[in-house]
């Protein structure tokens, strides 16, 4: 099984800064794609940021600029540097990886438990 465990969330004024990261571990063969997405309340989970394993990343329209996802492989960790904050971007954060154990030879979703960051005007 995996675990995907996000940390560096919490209470930041807008402008300000934070580094969530996301640590995967268990009984890991490989992982593909990784990404951040995260959910409001009251509105849909809505996709942030991608990041392919040789490190070719892509962005919501809203972050882009703003935000820069990165990874690294050796550790099988990605993260995600917030700059620029606004209220809008008050959300819960969700780690997200295509993961494959050596209990299967398929890639499976993974997610974490999400982190909260809150964004004060």
């Amino acid at each position: 099984q995996v675990q995907l465990v996000e940390s560096g969330g919490g209470l930041v004024q807008a402008g300000g800064s934070l580094r969530l990261s996301c640590a995967a571990s268990g009984s890991i063969f490989g992982i593909n794609g990784m990404a951040w997405h995260r959910q409001a309340p009251g509105k849909q989970r809505e996709l942030v940021a991608t990041i392919a394993p040789r490190g070719i990343s892509n962005y919501a329209d809203s972050v882009k600029g703003r935000f820069t996802i990165s990874r690294d492989n050796t550790n099988n960790t990605v993260h995600l540097q917030m700059n620029s904050l606004k209220p809008e971007d008050t959300a819960v954060y969700y780690c997200y990886a295509d993961v494959r154990t050596y209990g299967r030879n398929m890639y499976f979703p993974y997610w974490g438990q999400g982190t909260q960051v809150t964004v004060s005007s």
